[in-house]
Parts: C-alpha cells; structure tokens; sequence
C-alpha cells in the first residue's frame, strides 16, 4: 500500500510525516524506516524508527533512488513501514516524471507486503494520475 502526503513547499509535510510514523510505532510489529535527505527531524521520531538521511549516500537521481530504496526494503525481511519524506527532491525530477519510480514503489510495497508513505511537494491540481491515486489510500 502506497499513502502520499502533499502540498506547497512549508506547509508542514514533514511534521505530518513524522507525526505519521510516531503514531504507526503503537502498532506496527515489524520494523519502520524513516528515508529523507536531511537530518532535520532526525530527534523528533521515536527510537524504534530506523532514520536514512539520503545525503549520506550520494543518491543521484530516480535510478539510484528506486535502487536504494529497493536495497532498504530487502536488508530485512521484518520491515513493515517505510516513510519517504521528500521523494521529488531526493530523486532531483518534477513529480510528473516519477511514473517509473511510482510502479517501482508499488510493485516494492506489493511484494513485500510493505506500508509505504511518501511526501511530495506539489499542490493537488499538478499531480498527476499515478500520484494522486494514492491519495484516499
């Protein structure tokens, strides 16, 4: 399953996603991961939450994105929660041309039966149809 958190640049996406995964730490019984590109954050999520800041990896776009992404979610068998704060930044594209790494997440979340939260930046009239059909999820 794929959820997607949207808006304008400073209207608190972060702050929803984190508050997202805190609230996800009472029930979840496998393990959570926290992906963004900064360290900001970084002390406001719950110990049990595993934090990747992207920008300690060199992620050059989509490819290398849809790659690290795939190399979490397979590092353990027990993931059950990946949150990706900032997805359009760290993949460095407009969202309208992220249809591939789209179907990579959801044939990712499918496969290994993983709950996947992503941010974009971007009002709801500019996302396109792969995006936003993730948004009633």
């Amino acid at each position: 399953m794929i959820k997607v958190i949207y808006g304008a640049k400073g209207t608190g996406k972060t702050k929803m996603m984190i508050d997202a995964a805190n609230e996800t730490v009472s029930v979840a019984k496998g393990h959570m991961i926290f992906i963004t590109d900064s360290k900001r954050g970084m002390y406001d999520l719950e110990r049990e939450i595993r934090f990747i800041d992207t920008s300690d990896y060199d992620i050059a776009g989509e490819a290398a994105l849809c790659g690290f992404i795939k190399g979490v979610i397979a590092g353990n068998n027990d993931n059950e929660y990946v949150f990706i704060d900032g997805v359009v930044r760290i993949a460095g594209k407009p969202v309208q041309e992220m249809a591939a790494f789209f179907y990579m997440l959801e044939k990712v979340a499918k496969d290994s039966s993983v709950t996947v939260t992503v941010s974009v930046t971007a009002a709801r009239e500019e996302l396109p149809d792969f995006v936003s059909k993730y948004l009633d999820a």
